[in-house]
């Protein structure tokens, strides 16, 4: 079997405690990507997402699915 470095448990426990939505600043810093992909991403519409008040938030509960359903699909 093999052993999860320290690295790998530290991310397994971000996606573990990973909240519902997030403010799309925050999800690009928790996926360590630049914060201009991923407003490209959300204007484009490639991440799902909702307004809660003038917040635009990721739904990160909706792209954890699609990803499931589409790799099943595979």
């Amino acid at each position: 079997m093999q052993q999860l470095a320290i690295q790998d448990v530290d991310q397994l426990q971000k996606l573990l405690i990973a909240p519902p939505v997030m403010p799309w600043r925050d999800f690009a810093s928790w996926i360590c990507m630049s914060e201009d992909l991923v407003e490209h991403w959300v204007k484009r519409g490639y991440l799902p997402t909702v307004r809660i008040g003038r917040y635009r938030m990721v739904n990160v509960a909706l792209l954890v699915q699609q990803l499931l359903n589409t790799e099943s699909e595979v």
